[in-house]
């Protein structure tokens, strides 16, 4: 076209002059759902198809990760048809990543939505200017600082709304998209652990929010949520009501912050220290705490299910005469290794094995008949006579056992096992005895 006066171009002319340089122009009908490019060029030739579903088309453009081709997992696509309504105009610039290119590329998008239809009229751009990249990109960098925040987004519970959603690993930008709140609670809840879906949906009630909120009140909670690689991780839930002049006025800020990392470490720390506090030093397995709690937890699963349990009570015979004659250094490698052939041989058992104080050990043993149980202990005596310890030579143990009944107490089952174990040892040791 060539130069003219500004006075003499029509609007035929400017519309034309549009078309030569805008780089997509793209009709989209969302009654059908389909939509049609007018115009495509540069990386637009490849990205966008000619024709195509409108829902893939805002897939394409919001739902990968931000400056990938990456695909977030499908089970976030119910929001994609919320990404798709425009109330009015709207412009907004996206990152998207085309096949064969190293980089992103930035695309300012313009929408049109037409009147008294369900027409809209897409204009876009890739943006060129090598000092906005630069900065867009340098932003970039300083927004990551704030990636921690996955979600985001404004609640009005009084009207049932929710605005300003924003998606960090989607876009930088927020969308403000027509999804009522009683809608998103349920369309959201299957993205959390199944053990977490009832914690959010009492959290995130309405009833409750209006509750437990007074103004400015923040509160928040841990568990476990899909991210949009479709991997549960920990994440904190953050509900905060705002300030308003008005007590009636029940508007919120939500937000999911990435706290997995963090949560894995401190889970590890945490079972670090319960182990621990557990454990006995010496000999590595349960400590007197901890096979009491296994004494008692068999209890109740006893009386609750029937399954058949046993404890076992087991006493290194003469190990007084160890430490008087060898010294506590052999006393204590002795006591290790005395745990250890046991450990040993029930390692295939479901059972649970401690140090109940001195040279006395408990296992408690589960599914085994009474005969399984007098042949286990058998064994568990002879494997620790047939072993030579180190300085000292040969040593024998004596066993105690019980089964647990119906209507037993620790107090009854310890009293039991105790007696048993104490008969072995009359009866002159190295010796089973189960009552």
């Amino acid at each position: 076209m060539p130069n003219k006066a500004l006075e003499d171009y029509t609007v035929e002319e400017a519309a034309s002059l549009v078309q030569k340089n805008v780089d997509a122009i793209i009709l989209v009908d969302t009654d059908m759902g389909k939509y049609k490019a007018l115009s495509r060029k540069g990386i637009f030739k490849g990205f966008i198809d000619e024709t195509g579903d409108y829902n893939e088309l805002i897939e394409k453009l919001w739902f990968h990760f931000s400056g990938t081709n990456e695909k977030i997992t499908k089970d976030y696509a119910v929001f994609v048809s919320y990404y798709g309504e425009f109330k009015g105009k709207y412009s907004r610039r996206l990152k998207v990543q085309t096949d064969g290119s190293d980089q992103p590329s930035i695309i300012q998008m313009t929408v049109y939505p037409m009147k008294d239809s369900n027409i809209y009229l897409f204009v876009m751009d890739e943006l060129d200017d090598d000092e906005y990249v630069q900065e867009f990109m340098t932003t970039n960098k300083v927004n990551t600082i704030q990636n921690a925040y996955l979600f985001s987004m404004y609640i009005d519970l009084v009207r049932d709304t929710t605005s300003s959603l924003n998606i960090t690993e989607v876009s930088d930008e927020s969308v403000n998209s027509d999804i009522k709140y009683s809608d998103w609670r349920m369309m959201i809840v299957n993205m959390f652990k199944p053990e977490d879906q009832e914690q959010f949906l009492r959290r995130s009630d309405p009833e409750y929010l209006k509750k437990n909120f007074p103004p400015g009140r923040t509160s928040s909670f841990d568990c476990m949520m899909m991210n949009l690689e479709g991997n549960f991780i920990w994440v904190k839930l953050i509900f905060s009501r705002a300030e308003t002049n008005n007590e009636d006025d029940y508007r919120f800020v939500f937000m999911v912050q990435d706290i997995h990392d963090n949560s894995i470490e401190l889970l590890s720390t945490l079972k670090k220290y319960e182990k621990l506090a557990l454990t006995d030093p010496l000999t590595e397995v349960l400590n007197h705490g901890g096979i009491k709690a296994e004494i008692y937890n068999a209890i109740d699963n006893h009386k609750r299910d029937g399954e058949q349990t046993a404890v076992l009570m087991l006493d290194l015979d003469l190990f007084k005469n160890v430490n008087d004659t060898y010294g506590h250094s052999v006393g204590d490698a002795t006591l290790k290794l005395f745990a250890d052939i046991i450990k040993d041989r029930i390692s295939e058992e479901k059972a649970y094995f401690g140090r109940w104080g001195g040279e006395e050990f408990v296992i408690v043993c589960y599914g085994k008949s009474d005969a399984e149980i007098a042949q286990m202990a058998e064994n568990l005596r002879g494997a620790v006579e047939d072993r030579t310890f180190p300085e000292v030579g040969k040593m024998t143990c004596s066993v105690g056992a019980t089964r647990l009944k119906d209507d037993d107490t620790f107090e009854s089952v310890f009293d039991r096992v105790d007696k048993a174990l104490y008969s072995s040892k009359e009866n002159g040791r190295n010796k089973v005895t189960v009552l």
